[in-house]
């Protein structure tokens, strides 16, 4: 019992927990008695012990030492007790009362609060102590190191270190733990080696955290460093210190001494196992790894749950569907079966290897299924291909009330971005902004993806500029998507952006150079290819075909060779250049290379077939392209496809053999979609039968109402034939299904960089000179009795039809390249719509008159002009 001297009435006003408030006017000692069943931090008390708090009514002044001591005594009891908000109620009294407070006092109350977390009361603790004392005692300072390593306060934790009078290994020990394991791998170890510098010795504790540090950098040579330490320092046979070493030397790649280690171990326990058998899968050794689990399990050692799981995702990786399936019998008969992470780890494994019935089969068996449960089983269903039935998945959890997390919306937002689907897409970008999970990187990343797939790149942009730290997926998933979304101009500023910032990989790199390809912008592509050259990637991945089709876009088919027989060409290598000569018309140069290819042992895919069957069409080689049709099927086994039947619809069809087209098409053993009758419209449009293109556009729309292509044929087929009538009807309906023909825009590269112009573009700063230099070319092309842009014989329709399906906007982009780049320099124009009859006819007068090589990609094939003559022999533009 512990009696205060008496208070003055101002303190029991006060409401001092330490002096309770005087009920009676006689200054008669109030007793308040607690009786505590006491359980220390340690080792429970059995006895029942009585804290007595006496108050009187009468005034004090000062406090003796056994007051002061009692008031410490009760806040360490009350610590013991785990009340914290009382204990703290008491600190502050005594404080205000200016009562001392005791080491221990102070220690108690910080465990207290590194037991319950509580950040806000430890920070009050700890101004308490730094206003009373300016040194800490060792066991003062240990307790609040411990404290703020384990909030992850780092920078108190630091000025605690400093302001201790002594420091003994635990205080070491601690503070290199709390910057290792917050990442500071760097400061950890500097840390460490301080530590050796002052004489202290690492003990059983130490080794194991700085072997960590290591690993997390990865750095093999300090890891080695850290194990010449353990042998100086006599811990070769410490079990907890060996598996620490060999975590250290998996994790930075160097399995070999990992072994050793493993094999001169006297004893070794599970975790040394499981270390190792882990170690062989993450570096890719996975059937070392389960020769290794062979032996465990003849050693014997029993597995336990952490060794099942790498066993199943050594399966995964390996593909082995039959392995996964013996290992998932031999879990069920170790009485793993029912466990939530065996669950995930074989329903990730199964649908890896194609078999999803039997990941369906295991997740409904599942009793117990967690977040990560449902996310595997979404992943499975995305990974097989089966988006929708994913979506699905992803609802019956919110039914089930099971909170997503990043991983989940991740893979949801993918499964969206495969099927297109803008409505759930946008559901889940709001589901991941009210859970907060918008934060993780991953999310945006998948947003911007699926916005951008969906043709939302408004969207994706907001979403790119409003996400903060950008990684290279951020900027990459953003230059996809403005190239997918044919604002090609616009990935190029993106990438110039993010080079200042990042180091752009092998993907990113893939991703800018298509949107070279697409826009001609060959000066940039050729400064993409030195950058890869330089940085060693120019032979990774996909890069060295990116390269090669960037080339043969750009119409530059000297490069491409020399890109192509600089690499080892696979077959779409040479899928890339037969692509490359069928859209400049070259049947027979195409048919070369098809055969070079064969008797490179190189065998053709789909993709080589309908390059081919292409070539043949725009060369007019009917009997050579119905040939390799033919051999499909019986020399190369492959089955065609309908793109393939499209195209000998196309090669009949454009030589003129319009019925044999369409009995083909009623005969052919598939069904008819799309661009299969599109085909043959627009081989309609090219031999003026109306008839037979109308019946044509009848089928194609009962497929797709939504491709513009499409209306802009049938248009062009009516108008073609006069029909202006018919004309309005189609543009009528264009309207009403809000369909809008994209502006004329071409693209043409000056000095390394591009210049965009659009049709009617009387806003660029040479607009003026421009127009003076065309009006020039229209007069010399009067004089010499050309047909030129006001040609008397087209009416106010066929004028209109052109500046709807042309724009002319490749004139302006000519010109303006004549005007800047220096003589005899060629030109490379791409624009987005296809060339009118009119435009075709100037390109080819300016061709002759300027002396210079003119090139022009339109949507549908590459024009190139010299000397007056065109590489289409003036078949491939729009009449």
């Amino acid at each position: 019992m512990a009696a205060f001297a008496k208070p003055s009435q101002l303190h029991a006003q006060l409401g001092n927990p330490l002096l309770p408030p005087s009920t009676s006017t006689n200054f008669n000692l109030k007793t308040r008695t607690f009786t505590h069943n006491l359980h220390t931090l340690h080792s429970p008390l059995r006895k029942v012990k009585h804290v007595c708090v006496s108050s009187s009514s009468t005034a004090t002044t000062s406090l003796s030492n056994d007051h002061s001591h009692s008031a410490n005594s009760d806040i360490s009891q009350l610590c013991l007790l785990g009340n914290l908000d009382r204990s703290m109620s008491y600190l502050d009294s005594m404080h205000e009362l200016r009562i001392p407070v005791e080491d221990d006092t102070y220690v108690a109350l910080v465990r207290l609060c590194e037991w319950k977390g509580a950040r806000k009361e430890g920070s009050r603790v700890y101004s308490y102590v730094s206003k009373s004392m300016t040194l800490l005692s060792l066991q003062l300072g240990n307790a609040l190191l411990s404290m703020f390593v384990r909030f992850g306060n780092l920078v108190d934790a630091w000025y605690v270190f400093g302001r201790m009078e002594k420091r003994n290994l635990f205080s070491w020990n601690v503070l290199v733990g709390g910057y290792a394991k917050a990442g500071f791998f760097d400061e950890a170890l500097d840390l460490y080696h301080r530590m050796l510098w002052v004489g202290e010795r690492p003990d059983v504790y130490t080794f194991p955290c700085v072997l960590r540090t290591c690993g997390g950098m990865p750095n093999l040579m300090r890891g080695r460093e850290i194990h010449v330490h353990v042998l100086r320092y006599g811990f070769e046979s410490d079990v907890d210190v060996l598996n620490a070493l060999i975590t250290m030397y998996v994790k930075c790649g160097d399995v070999s001494t990992a072994r050793l280690v493993f094999d001169k171990m006297s004893n070794r326990d599970r975790i040394s196992w499981n270390a190792m058998i882990s170690g062989y899968f993450e570096n890719g050794e996975c059937l070392q790894g389960l020769r290794l689990f062979c032996m465990m399990i003849e050693y014997p050692v029993d597995p336990d749950l952490m060794t099942m799981t790498s066993v199943i995702t050594a399966c995964e990786l390996l593909g082995d569907e039959r392995l996964g399936r013996e290992i998932h019998g031999y879990v069920l008969r170790m009485g793993f079966g029912s466990d939530p992470s065996v669950h995930n780890s074989l329903i990730q494994m199964y649908s890896s290897v194609g078999h999803i019935q039997e990941a369906e089969t295991v997740f409904s068996r599942a009793e117990c299924k967690d977040v990560v449960s449902w996310t595997a089983m979404i992943s499975g269903y995305e990974n097989c291909l089966v988006p929708q039935k994913a979506l699905e998945i992803y609802k019956m959890m919110e039914a089930e009330g099971i909170m997503p997390d990043e991983i989940t919306i991740a893979i949801a937002l993918s499964a969206c971005s495969n099927i297109c689907n803008l409505d759930m897409g946008t559901d889940l970008h709001e589901t991941a902004k009210q859970t907060g999970l918008i934060s993780h990187l991953i999310v945006g990343n998948a947003l911007i993806d699926m916005y951008s797939k969906c043709k939302s790149i408004d969207k994706a942009l907001e979403v790119f500029h409003s996400t903060l730290d950008k990684n290279i997926v951020s900027w990459t998933s953003i230059i996809l998507g403005l190239r997918i979304n044919n604002r090609c101009f616009e990935a190029l500023f993106y990438f110039r952006n993010m080079i200042l910032r990042l180091k752009p990989n092998c993907v990113t790199l893939v991703c800018i150079l298509s949107a070279c390809a697409r826009i001609g912008a060959l000066t940039c592509g050729k400064e993409i290819h030195a950058h890869a050259l330089r940085t060693g990637v120019s032979f990774d991945g996909f890069m060295p075909n990116a390269i090669l089709d960037m080339y043969v876009r750009c119409g530059r088919m000297g490069y491409a060779w020399k890109q192509f027989f600089s690499v080892d060409h696979d077959v779409t290598a040479w899928n890339i250049l037969l692509t490359g000569y069928a859209e400049r018309g070259k049947g027979a140069l195409a048919s070369e290379v098809f055969q070079r290819m064969v008797e490179s042992n190189i065998n053709p895919d789909e993709i080589t077939f309908i390059s081919i069957l292409c070539a043949c069409s725009r060369s007019g080689m009917v009997a050579e392209g119905l040939e390799y049709f033919n051999s499909m099927k019986y020399k190369y086994s492959i089955t065609p496809n309908l793109k393939h039947h499209a195209c000998v619809v196309d090669l009949l069809g454009r030589s003129g053999k319009l019925e044999e087209a369409y009995e083909y098409i009623q005969k052919m053993p598939l069904k008819p979609d799309a661009a299969i009758w599109g085909a043959l419209l627009n081989a309609c449009r090219i031999h003026h039968n109306v008839e037979l293109g109308e019946l044509a556009a009848e089928n194609i729309f009962q497929y797709d109402t939504t491709s513009v292509g499409y209306y802009i044929l049938l248009s062009n087929l009516y108008a073609d034939n006069g029909k202006w009538d018919k004309v309005a009807e189609v543009r009528k309906i264009m309207r009403q299904n809000g369909l809008i023909v994209d502006a004329g825009c071409s693209w043409v590269e000056v000095k390394g960089t591009v210049h965009a112009f659009l049709s009617g573009d009387n806003f660029h700063p040479q607009i003026m000179e421009i127009n003076a230099l065309l009006e020039r070319f229209y007069k010399k092309m009067k004089e010499a009795g050309v047909e030129g842009p006001e040609s008397s014989h087209m009416n106010i329709m066929e004028v209109s039809k052109a500046d709807l399906f042309c724009g002319h906007s490749e004139r302006l982009a000519i010109v303006f390249g004549l005007m800047n780049s220096g003589p005899g320099v060629p030109i490379l124009v791409t624009k987005n719509l296809y060339m009118c009859q009119n435009c075709h006819n100037i390109v080819k007068f300016i061709s002759r008159e300027v002396r210079r090589e003119i090139s022009v990609r339109d949507a549908e094939q590459l024009h190139h002009f010299r000397g007056g003559i065109c590489s289409c022999m003036n078949e491939g533009y729009r009449s």
